[in-house]
């Protein structure tokens, strides 16, 4: 018998949580005064009553990041498989409950790769396992104008970071490069899952969308963004010998060491679509 097929959204918990702590310090001549710093608490992921995992987690949207976990451990195939996400702080928990239950979920959580990923991320399964079964579409473009404004949101962006520091943030754009969602945690890892799990919640596809990252291109954030069907995958930061690996092989336009007009494209050359003018006359010809 086949089970019924579920069309409505899970039910979720509105949990909340101060994302700073103040705390004394003293500077190097002894005057004290209060800063703020990022809180940082464990997350422990409950799967219809079983204990899966412990995120450690900013905690500013346990809901989301929960969802997106599961779906970027390809877990979860859809979102209407997930009946409710319930977080509780006061046990530091959240309880998944599935409709169906996931099948064979001791086999598919026994192996696990730790990821280079801020907080020790990881992955379940084989890390390739479904790399060559992704395909992003090749007719995707970006506009140099397009990164430029994704670079100037991003850097006028209110943050946690510029209150405390110490946090890593993610951000989903349209192609016209109009800021869709913004997401800190401790762990960039984190903070991917967590607008993986907003554009489940909102229906949201990959296909025409730009994902930008303060931290590294790691294997594993080039993984989760072609998982999420994104083509375009920018940050500030540099890439890893196997982020450039993977990238290639799916087909996505990585672009690193994104900062004011600079910026390096290291693969998916044919997708970005070159504005010289927008350059500085003595830039131009170099």
């Amino acid at each position: 018998m086949t089970p019924p097929v579920f069309k409505q959204r899970p039910q979720l918990s509105q949990a909340h949580a101060s994302l700073t702590h103040e705390v004394e310090v003293a500077d190097e001549r002894g005057r004290r005064s209060l800063i703020s710093i990022p809180a940082e608490r464990a997350l422990t992921v409950y799967v219809d009553k079983r204990e899966l995992v412990t995120l450690m987690t900013l905690g500013g949207a346990p809901e989301a990041l929960t969802l997106g976990y599961l779906r970027n451990q390809r877990l979860v195939k859809s979102i209407h498989d997930i009946a409710s996400v319930q977080v509780d702080w006061s046990v530091d928990a959240v309880a998944v409950l599935t409709h169906h239950g996931i099948a064979n979920v001791e086999e598919r959580t026994s192996k696990k790769v730790v990821t280079t990923g801020c907080g020790q991320g990881s992955v379940f399964g084989g890390l390739m396992d479904e790399v060559d079964q992704i395909a992003l579409p090749p007719d995707a473009r970006l506009r140099q104008s397009t990164v430029y404004r994704i670079v100037e949101t991003i850097r006028t962006q209110q943050s946690i970071y510029k209150q405390a520091g110490s946090v890593h943030g993610c951000a989903l754009f349209d192609s016209a490069g109009e800021l869709l969602y913004f997401i800190e945690d401790v762990g960039r890892h984190n903070a991917v899952d967590a607008i993986a799990g907003r554009m489940w919640l909102d229906d949201i596809k990959g296909e025409d969308k730009v994902f930008y990252t303060t931290g590294r291109l790691t294997s594993e954030m080039v993984i989760k963004g072609a998982q999420m069907g994104i083509p375009f995958l920018l940050s500030r930061s540099g890439t890893t010998q196997m982020g450039h690996m993977v990238a290639e092989r799916v087909g996505m336009s990585l672009l690193a060491r994104c900062t004011g007009k600079h910026f390096l494209l290291l693969t998916g050359h044919e997708r970005l679509d070159f504005e010289p003018h927008l350059l500085d006359p003595a830039l131009r010809a170099l």
